[in-house]
């Protein structure tokens, strides 16, 4: 590897570290400039994953709310997913946590919160566009949850296939960050499995979400680049 390609990976590696910090607003700042780097230098995390063992998994707590929509349930998991990484949920504080070994847990965290805000936002601006005013109430609701419901199986898709082409860990690693992954899981006690329960879907929202979830950038390496105006923070 040339040496302008190292120094960039150890720039970034010092950056997912600071990701880790608990300053939300420094932690931010520093995941969004990781990801700026990954797009740029065209790398792929399993680039920046370093030649020693880890010996430990790390956790990332975000804000969620403490009632859980669906869209937003499907959303953690296609993040993680992509991620190498596991979720769990805390009602009572409002708190989603990312467990991840490495820098993954850092990069799922900040996805996370990016395509949170981005969804939110393109929801918005379907209600205001596209769905008559004088829909209220539940039907309005109705259509706003379908909406997310697609745009977010769009992008989960997405990041699968993307996941496919350019793999996050290196299957050397694979089976040590799962077991470390698991002995997270484990500590952290006894968890409660959320079933979904059915959805009634307006089937114009939801293919129109699918539509905008297309548009919303995905990039090799994080995944997530702001790859439009109207999708900034």
């Amino acid at each position: 590897m040339d040496p302008k390609t190292t120094a960039v990976i150890e720039k970034i590696k010092k950056l997912l570290a600071l990701a880790n910090s608990s300053n939300e607003h420094e932690a931010a700042l520093a995941a969004g400039h990781a990801q700026r780097l990954l797009s740029e230098h065209n790398l792929a995390m399993s680039d920046i994953d370093t030649t020693d063992k880890p010996d430990s998994a790390d956790k990332i707590d975000v804000v969620v709310p403490k009632n859980l929509p669906k869209w937003l349930r499907y959303l953690c998991s296609g993040v993680s997913t992509a991620f190498d990484c596991q979720t769990v949920h805390y009602p009572t504080s409002g708190k989603m946590a990312f467990i991840g070994v490495g820098a993954d847990v850092a990069v799922a965290s900040y996805t996370f919160n990016y395509l949170h805000h981005v969804v939110r936002k393109l929801g918005r601006n379907f209600l205001k566009h596209h769905v008559d005013e004088r829909i209220t109430g539940r039907e309005r609701t109705l259509q706003q949850q379908s909406y997310f419901l697609g745009a977010v199986s769009t992008i989960s898709l997405r990041l699968r296939e993307q996941k496919i082409q350019t793999p996050i860990t290196s299957t050397a690693l694979v089976p040590v960050k799962d077991a470390l992954i698991k002995q997270a899981m484990g500590e952290l006690g006894v968890l409660r499995t959320v079933k979904s329960r059915r959805s009634f879907i307006n089937t114009h929202a939801y293919g129109r979400g699918q539509a905008d979830g297309r548009q919303v950038g995905i990039n090799k390496g994080i995944g997530i680049a702001n790859s439009s105006k109207n999708l900034t923070w």
